[in-house]
């Protein structure tokens, strides 16, 4: 595969040959987080009419920390005041800056400012410096409506798409309905939490947690604590509240049956399979035969795709956290492709991602890049549903794009008439995973993937001089 960068639309004689035959369309974005931000750019690169609608007071979506929580800290409650962001303030990337960067805009460290966070694995506030100044750098501010609220999504009868909205803090100014060709869904999936079933649960008498409302150790000092997962929060949070528990027991399904292990290094923190049940006087029992009395169960078991908003009468539904039916993670069929999504895969190089998918979207509004017919888009769906089912991958897996992930961002490209990934981003992945299980103390400050890194920076620099 070819090393250098996917070049910027506005420098392709492909795009600039084709401009004239555009087909401008007003699209609204729902969403100023990174995958909003992407589609704003290549929106409007396309030529396209964009308006960006943000809830919040500023964009950066899931990675604008607030120290504030849900006023149901489990997250079950549908009435609870609900905070977006799920960042803990210790939170760093599990990914490199390298890989993990737009490609039209390198994440690079920033030599010389103290002030900045330098890392190769930064934490949240470098990344939302670093889309912040995507923004600025790209004129997207002038496209976001901040503080605005989309309350309902519809297709009319024309085809258009209609938008009620209501400004936050507008001193209860009444709903605004606007009409749109088209609409991008770019809401994010880290708000709504899922929470595991736990037999017994109703009478036990701790405490319960989701991770999407852990911000700081200090709560759990002294304290007995049960974390449910083994994905990178669960990781992540053990350790960051290892030095102030009392003790720690991660309860995972990839753990093995048998006696509970201690984690090296660590005198109060132990791995366990799955908890079997809890009882009435505080004892958590584990499948491994284990027990602790626990004063808190933290829930890092992941999140809901949720759109209440979007009312498509069964068009587009959620089924067991798949999103469906849609082409390729994207299009529905039916109202293609006047209605996407950007953003839902995970186990995949978030923001590249997203600008790959937002070129796919933009091109395909503008009439440069087609589709299959709604009929092909349904087949092919129908086959991908028809594999996973084959092969056990569950149905809530539908997003994970674990086994396919080189794969499928090497098809988008391919659609959008860019050239594949670069190599080195695909092994840059690959290593940071791999050293993420085998060392999750250290992954993020010791590596061995130093020619990959020059390799990048290789690149950077042609980018820059391509300008």
């Amino acid at each position: 595969m070819p090393s250098s960068p996917l070049p910027a639309p506005s420098s392709t004689a492909h795009f600039l040959i084709d401009r004239a035959h555009m087909i401008r369309r007003r699209i609204a974005v729902i969403g100023a987080g990174a995958a909003g931000l992407a589609a704003a750019l290549e929106l409007r690169r396309e030529g396209h009419g964009v308006v960006v609608f943000e809830r919040a007071g500023r964009l950066g979506g899931t990675w604008v920390y607030s120290p504030a929580i849900d006023s149901d800290p489990l997250g079950t409650n549908p009435k609870r005041e609900v905070v977006h962001s799920s960042l803990y303030e210790s939170l760093r990337t599990n990914l490199p800056r390298e890989c993990m960067g737009f490609f039209s805009y390198p994440f690079a460290a920033v030599a010389d400012a103290s002030e900045r966070d330098s890392r190769r694995f930064p934490g949240h506030r470098e990344v939302l410096r670093y889309l912040e100044e995507f923004a600025t750098d790209f004129d997207l501010h002038r496209l976001v409506r901040l503080r605005t609220e989309v309350l309902r999504v519809e297709m009319e009868e024309d085809g258009g798409w209609a938008l009620w909205t209501r400004r936050i803090g507008g001193g209860g100014a009444a709903d605004e309905r606007e009409i749109y060709d088209g609409v991008v869904v770019c809401n994010g999936h880290f708000t709504e939490p899922r929470v595991a079933e736990i037999p017994g649960i109703e009478a036990w008498p701790g405490e319960q947690i989701h991770s999407h409302n852990y911000r700081i150790p200090d709560p759990f000092h002294d304290k007995v604590v049960v974390i449910i997962g083994s994905s990178a929060s669960a990781v992540d949070i053990s350790r960051d509240i290892v030095g102030y528990a009392k003790e720690v027991h991660i309860a995972s399904r990839s753990e093995c049956a048998g006696a509970p292990m201690k984690e090296p290094g660590y005198d109060n923190l132990w791995l366990h399979s799955m908890i079997e049940r809890v009882l009435s006087d505080g004892t958590v029992l584990f499948e491994d035969g284990s027990s602790a009395q626990v004063d808190v169960i933290i829930h890092c078991t992941g999140y809901k795709y949720t759109f209440p908003f979007l009312k498509t009468s069964g068009i587009v539904n959620v089924d067991d956290n798949r999103v469906g039916p849609l082409y390729k993670h994207v299009f529905p069929p039916q109202t293609a492709p006047f209605l996407s999504f950007i953003g839902l895969p995970w186990k995949v190089t978030l923001f590249p991602l997203f600008e790959l998918q937002s070129k796919w979207v933009a091109g395909v509004l503008s009439g440069r890049i087609s589709l299959p017919t709604p009929e092909e888009m349904m087949e092919d769906i129908k086959n991908f549903y028809s594999e996973m089912e084959q092969s056990g991958w569950p149905k809530r897996y539908t997003h994970n794009l674990a086994n396919c992930r080189c794969k499928h961002m090497d098809w988008l490209a391919s659609q959008c008439g860019f050239p594949p990934v670069e190599e080195w981003r695909h092994q840059m992945y690959d290593v940071s995973q791999k050293n993420r299980f085998l060392h999750p103390e250290s992954f993020r400050d010791e590596w061995d993937d130093d020619d990959l890194v020059n390799q990048a920076h290789q690149d950077f620099k042609k980018l820059l001089i391509s300008r």
